[in-house]
């Protein structure tokens, strides 16, 4: 999983007051890594900084060995720029997936691409467990990317701390409820971690790494065991005041309809939508292995467990695309997380003509629904992500225009 060369994007300007030379040092290094390379006449001129605090700023990002020097690169006459790349061993950040039924973790260099993963599944969710887990797998990981580490981030299923909805049913993680997850798996691990919902850091691995690289403003429908929304708002994400904006899994989208295996209440997209309701039903129906590579293989054969739900879920997704794109204005909606892409893909085709909605209009760049580009890993690398959207992205409330530079 490699960081893509953009050449058009929405970017943040930087300031030239001292009291901003932490949100400059972001800028320049999200630029750097968003073009690949760059010289310092070319940085100064995308970022509006002056040519001295460019020089300034990239000469001490190399001192920390966050960016590298490349060598010259001829463009024309007169002497070729010095060019510089993000370091892919100036550092890694450790992403943890803790979902219901299993761990993901993965360890990111700095330039974004993926140097280990693991998978372990989950038959026992209590905190001493996953704990222990947690440690190891961590310890692995960090083993193994070959780089010091610069943060680690941990996704969970929400909500959090909501009375009713929080360590109940089979879609979240019992025992947790009241318990400080983030100083637990900090002293788990050594090193102080970042929580974060995993639709939240879903949308953001995606942001950094999948299809919506070049969107500022999109949501993205996470399929976890269950189902959540992820938004991300003028190119950072939004959270809501306590960390659950986005539970669309218990929007009501059929009243008086099926119970919610979580919350209990009657007719939740959950109890429709959701990877937890697929293997509930190929359970039943006798298929009892439903990991990843088999539910591919159930759909290329066009199991009728499977074909159902794909038609159950897009008959109640179709109505939550709309109401989202009335709601909230964005780009586009994006469907990705913990299932194969191909199921994803047919679940928009069976959506059909969707509702209308303020996203109908006829001169859109981006169609109304779009498959995320992350895969499976999408939860973890958006916990991988959460630090290093800290050190390389400028902070969004000062972002201003948009570069669509080509680097030549």
């Amino acid at each position: 999983m490699t960081l893509h060369t953009m050449e058009a994007y929405p970017v943040a300007i930087g300031k030239n007051p001292e009291r901003s030379r932490e949100h400059n040092r972001r800028v320049v290094l999200d630029i750097v890594r968003r073009h690949g390379s760059l010289g310092r006449a070319q940085l100064a001129k995308i970022t509006h900084l002056t040519p001295q605090a460019v020089a300034n700023i990239v000469d001490e990002l190399v001192g920390e060995k966050l960016l590298k020097e490349l060598g010259r690169r001829r463009t024309g006459r007169g002497q070729p720029p010095i060019q510089f790349a993000v370091n892919p061993d100036g550092g890694a950040t450790i992403g943890v997936e803790i979902a219901a039924d299993h761990m993901v973790t993965v360890g990111l260099d700095l330039a974004g691409i993926l140097r280990a993963h693991r998978v372990t599944p989950l038959t026992d969710t209590s905190p001493k467990a996953i704990l222990k887990t947690f440690s190891t797998d961590h310890a692995a990981v960090a083993d193994q990317v070959g780089c010091r580490l610069l943060g680690t981030g941990v996704v969970m299923p929400g909500p959090f701390e909501i009375d009713g909805m929080t360590s109940v049913g089979p879609t979240t993680l019992s025992g947790w409820n009241g318990i400080d997850a983030r100083q637990m798996l900090s002293e788990a691990c050594g090193q102080q971690v970042v929580v974060e919902n995993d639709a939240t850091a879903a949308a953001v691995g995606e942001r950094l790494f999948g299809a919506g690289q070049s969107i500022p403003n999109f949501c993205m429908i996470y399929f976890g065991v269950g189902i959540g929304l992820g938004m991300i708002h003028d190119g950072a994400p939004y959270r809501g005041a306590f960390g659950n904006a986005g539970e669309i899994g218990h929007v009501t989208v059929s009243p008086r309809g099926r119970a919610c295996p979580s919350c209990g209440q009657k007719g939740c997209l959950e109890a429709y939508a959701s990877v937890y309701v697929l293997k509930e039903r190929l359970g039943q129906a006798g298929i009892a292995n439903t990991e990843l590579d088999n539910l591919e293989s159930l759909f290329k054969t066009l199991d009728p467990t499977v074909i159902d739900w794909i038609d159950d879920a897009a008959a109640h997704l179709a109505p939550m695309i709309a109401m989202l794109e009335n709601i909230l204005d964005p780009q586009t909606i994006i469907l990705g997380g913990a299932l194969p892409e191909a199921i994803i893909t047919s679940i928009i085709q069976r959506m059909g003509t969707l509702p209308t909605s303020v996203g109908s209009h006829r001169q859109r760049e981006l169609p109304r629904v779009m498959t995320g580009k992350s895969g499976q890993l999408t939860a973890a690398l958006g916990a991988a992500a959460l630090p290093l959207f800290d050190i390389v992205t400028p902070k969004l409330e000062t972002s201003l225009g948009t570069a669509a530079a080509v680097i030549d």
